[in-house]
């Protein structure tokens, strides 16, 4: 059925009360303060009463002829059956269109083929007789009296008049109708020219109102506690007027007024009790200010009561059956309620405010479907904005302008503060007719409201809201705050369990993208045309939402890890999405969207990654260290295997650098080549410090014997002859065996516990030089590296060379390989080995002593050396026995003590004892030692062994020669002496010591006076 059939019915629309929109909205503050004891109803009902009394004489209400509307689209023969219809009564108009819906923009209904009809049969409202038909029950309109009707049968429908339109708007029944069609006929007989600001209506209605117009008593009841409610709130609660509470008027009427709670007062004529509240409400009604006498009486024009009163009547130009609409009759309707300002108080920049605010109010209550009416009710503040600049303000309507526009600004406020929450893909829209609302509303309350709380005198004025700042900007950075902290409340993020942290931020950066996206398509756009930068303001705010949480979750983390690096990486990419949005938006700015970007606190997730990484690095590191403490503390340098003959700490340190190298790579970043260098540093200096460790075995000056006393051979030393007396000429040196080292023909290697440890401790270095090439190889050749820059800290460094990571570990492992060889070679020779070689090769004659006991033991302890020493590690070890080996039979040729001596005839077999020596090594070494590299490494010894075979004389020119040349004193005049040549231990044929030790051994004459006569050597006991 169509909205025109909808409106046929007069009586049908006052079955269902217009809500109360007070609480339509709990967002929606009511911004005229509550009425105590007065519901909606009752301000309804009386500001219809005030609004007929207002408008009485007007046509429709009283008035000689009633003003009707007809719709544009009636066509001339009317409406209604019978003879058809004649041309228009008087004071019939045609409908205009309304001038307030064009200027605020509100659609004309345009409802055809007509307007609103009233039901056929009805008098004209203005005559007495319709004003008692109005009371008669639908059964007497029904039989279609003929007292009822003015028109002919034949025309059952005819336009509504305004007080028709006005009544039905205000939901008032026919009978209260008629009820104060009755009272104002009786009260204004022969004064139809009294002004309705001298009427005290509800007084009036009180004194000419029976309880028999009632349908009952307890109506009647209800009704006159109504009137009284009235005056009590308008002349005591809300007085326009101050008033005194001791005022005796005052006092009598509250009297009253309490007695009718609990049976209506009598209103008949001779009752005291009437007179009494005629004479208090007449009393009261008719003060001033100053005591001067009024022209008008004050009974309905206080605050707030008047303003209900007012709102109420405003709330009629809406559609009872659509009220998202407002009536076409609207500019009637407003000029007749202009009839009531002087009775309420009311001005024009008040009707401005609350016209404001109904239109408002309106649209907020009904769902906000409607956007013209927010549209219309931004067009009002313009209108209020003038007013509001008005000097002549009064105190109640800056009062009344300031509630209104707060509560209107908090509403909006609260919308576009939240409104990603409030305004969906289908209601976007709606910003751009709330957004202007909020700032006009914000601009007139900071820019021309003020309250005076003095009496003129300009003290107490206080300016409500401060406008300064971008509000647009407030909004849109509120807004993605907010619509942020959605997404964490709705996500847990704040709450969730670790596990699931990776997961949770990653689909945070997500949503925090979409969200940006959906800004940027959906809100941007419309906030552009009062942000130039809305959409960047957006990013930037978002940027450091998400970085907020982001730095919360850094401070938790203390090392790098791959569920890390994916969310830093998700940030970044976040943060580039961001960024783009702004560089965007804020291309036409005039300093390029430099003040916004500055604003983003970059995530810095390169750095970060960087310095995590470092992090990373130093805790592998000293996860390193760890491991070559507890070496330190707990390596006993046994094998971990026959297989594997090295320190197992070796292997545990080496297991955990291959698992870092492993780890860093398996990090899901851009791995650098300073990266890498970084890491390669770390380990180098584990590796530095554990190959310092091995290589803490002593020193190799430890076991060399000290060096005896030179003295002089004595042909009959009395330890020669006890030496000869003692060992008869049959014992061979084959049956010598000191020590107990010979078992038979299978003598046992005199290899030491601790010189096996230090084999080990060779092997560990080998293994770790091994190892350390595979590590090399997989920090160079690694796919994940990054190739450097050439501002990399070793893009001309390493790769130029060529060279290994671990150079200096390399290095330093060699040396410490060198020195542990050095270390094992002299403990295995001067202390494993010393009964067999030092103490007793060549003791008393060289004859008896040969060195074949000892090379037998010698190359047992080869065999035991090749057999722990992996075959990395045996030439250099051999090597270094060879050396000390040779160093020995030279310490025993040269610094033998007083035990040994020679001849020149000893010299073959001296030279064939050396020779065998060196066959041993050339041998024995398996190819591990170059027959010349013996050679080479024999030449010393040699030479001091041919000295053995040159005479005395020889030996000693050759002395004197040389000492004067290493002396630097020339030739040695006569009476001078030799000087003594210092013990460098370094033999060798040309150092005068090695020479001066041989002439020292050497046993006849010449030699013994040579020392004697140069150095007053002391002969041998």
């Amino acid at each position: 059925m169509g909205h025109h059939a909808r409106r046929d019915s007069l009586c049908g629309s006052l079955l269902a009360p217009r809500p109360d929109y007070h609480d339509s909205d709990p967002d929606l503050v009511w911004p005229f303060g509550k009425l105590d004891g007065i519901d909606r109803d009752d301000i309804r009902e009386t500001a219809y009463e005030i609004f007929f009394t207002a408008c009485r004489s007007s046509p429709g209400f009283g008035g000689r002829n009633a003003l009707v509307f007809y719709s544009n689209h009636e066509n001339g023969s009317g409406e209604g059956g019978g003879s058809g219809a004649g041309p228009k009564p008087s004071g019939v108009v045609t409908t205009p269109i309304s001038r307030i819906k064009r200027a605020l923009g509100l659609k004309m209904l345009k409802r055809s083929p007509s307007r609103r009809m009233s039901s056929g049969g009805r008098s004209s409202p203005s005559s007495p007789n319709g004003a008692s038909t109005m009371e008669r029950s639908p059964s007497t309109m029904e039989r279609g009296s003929g007292m009822s009707f003015t028109a002919p049968p034949s025309r059952p429908r005819r336009p509504m008049t305004s007080a028709e339109i006005m009544r039905q708007q205000m939901r008032v029944t026919e009978q209260s109708d008629g009820r104060l069609r009755k009272t104002l006929m009786r009260t204004l007989v022969g004064q139809m020219g009294r002004r309705a600001e001298t009427i005290i209506l509800p007084l009036e209605l009180l004194r000419h109102l029976k309880p028999s117009e009632f349908n009952d008593s307890h109506e009647y009841h209800h009704w006159q506690k109504r009137q009284l409610k009235i005056l009590e709130a308008g002349l005591l609660h809300y007085p326009s007027i101050p008033l005194d509470r001791s005022n005796t008027f005052a006092m009598r009427l509250r009297e009253i007024i309490r007695s009718v709670d609990t049976k209506p007062i009598d209103t008949g004529k001779n009752s005291d009790t009437m007179r009494t509240l005629c004479n208090s409400v007449v009393s009261l009604s008719w003060r001033s200010s100053n005591g001067t006498p009024t022209d008008v009486c004050h009974w309905a024009d206080g605050f707030p009561l008047n303003i209900h009163l007012y709102v109420s009547l405003l709330q009629s130009v809406f559609d009872i059956r659509d009220e998202t609409l407002v009536l076409d009759e609207v500019d009637e309707l407003l000029e007749l309620m202009k009839k009531t300002w002087s009775t309420l108080g009311i001005t024009r920049p008040i009707h401005n405010v609350c016209f404001t605010w109904v239109l408002f109010q309106q649209y907020v209550s009904t769902a906000q479907i409607e956007p013209d009416l927010l549209c219309a009710a931004h067009a009002m503040l313009a209108e209020v904005a003038n007013n509001a600049k008005r000097p002549d303000r009064e105190a109640i309507y800056v009062k009344i302008l300031s509630a209104v526009l707060s509560s209107m600004q908090a509403w909006a406020e609260k919308k576009l503060l939240r409104y990603h929450e409030y305004f969906q893909r289908g209601t976007v829209g709606q910003i751009e007719n709330l957004l202007p609302l909020a700032l006009s509303s914000s601009k007139i309350l900071g820019e021309d409201v003020s309250i005076t709380d003095g009496a003129g005198d300009g003290k107490g004025d206080t300016t409500l809201v401060d406008n300064s700042g971008d509000r647009v900007d407030y909004y849109i950075r509120s807004s993605m705050k907010q619509a942020f902290a959605k997404i964490i409340e709705a996500g847990n993020v704040t709450e969730v369990k670790e596990e699931a942290v990776t997961e949770a931020l990653l689909q945070l950066a997500k949503d925090t993208e979409y969200l940006a996206c959906k800004e940027r398509e959906s809100f941007s756009p419309i906030l552009k045309r009062w942000h130039t930068t809305a959409a960047g303001i957006a990013a930037v705010t978002l940027h450091n939402c998400y970085g907020a949480v982001l730095k919360q979750y850094l401070n938790g983390v203390s090392t790098l890890t791959a569920d890390t690096v994916e969310i830093l990486q998700r940030a970044g990419k976040l943060e580039k999405v961001l960024l783009q949005m702004v560089v965007e938006d804020s291309a036409e700015c005039e300093d390029g969207g430099k003040a916004i970007v500055r604003e983003m606190v970059p995530y810095e997730v390169d750095s970060i990654i960087v310095n995590l990484l470092k992090r990373w690095i130093y805790e592998r590191m000293k996860r390193g260290k760890e491991c070559v403490n507890r070496a330190k503390e707990s390596e006993t340098w046994n094998p971990k295997s026959k297989s594997e003959p090295y320190a197992q700490s070796a292997e545990e340190l080496m297991k955990l650098a291959k698992e870092i190298v492993d780890e860093f790579f398996e990090i899901p970043i851009g791995i650098t080549e300073d990266l890498v260098q970084d890491l390669a540093d770390g380990m180098e200096h584990l590796f530095k410090e554990y190959t310092a460790f091995v290589a803490s075995c002593g020193s190799k000056q430890s076991y060399i014997p000290t060096l005896p006393p030179l003295t002089r051979c004595n042909r009959d030393s009395k330890i020669l002859k006890l030496w000869k007396k003692a060992s008869p000429c049959s014992i061979g040196a084959d049956d010598f065996h000191p020590n107990g080292t010979n078992e038979g023909h299978h003598p046992r290697p005199s290899t030491s516990r601790g010189t096996q440890r230090l084999y080990i401790r060779l092997n560990t270095l080998h293994y770790l030089l091994s190892h350390l090439h595979s590590l090399d190889k997989n920090l160079s050749l690694s796919p994940r590296i990054i190739p450097s820059t050439p501002r990399s800290r070793y893009a001309n460094n390493r790769r130029a060379n060529n060279s290994s990571y671990f150079e200096i570990t390399h290095a330093s492992i060699q040396a410490a390989c060198q020195h542990v060889s050095e270390v094992a070679a002299y403990r295995l020779i001067f202390l494993d080995s010393n009964s067999v070689f030092y103490e007793s090769l060549y003791v008393g004659d060289v004859a008896n002593a040969r060195i074949r006991p000892a090379l037998r033991i010698l190359k047992q302890n080869l065999t035991l050396l090749g057999a722990i020493l992996t075959d990395r590690a045996q030439a250099l070890a051999i090597r270094e026995v060879m050396r000390t080996s040779f160093e020995a039979f030279l310490m025993v040729l040269v610094a033998g003590g007083s035990s040994r001596v020679f001849y020149r005839s000893d010299h073959e077999m001296i030279e064939e004892d050396f020779d065998s020596l060196k066959r041993v090594f050339c041998s024995h070494g398996e190819g591990l030692i170059a027959k010349d590299v013996v050679e080479h490494e024999a030449e010393t010894a040699e030479g001091v062994i041919d000295l053995m075979g040159q005479c005395t004389e020889q030996l000693m020119e050759d002395f004197s020669i040389v000492t004067c040349e290493t002396s630097g004193i020339g030739v040695v005049g006569s009476g001078q002496r030799l000087p003594m040549p210092p013990t460098t231990g370094r033999w060798n044929r040309s150092d005068p010591n090695t020479i001066l030790r041989v002439l020292c051994h050497r046993n006849d004459k010449a030699a013994n006076q040579f020392l004697k006569r140069t150095f007053q050597l002391a002969k041998r006991r």
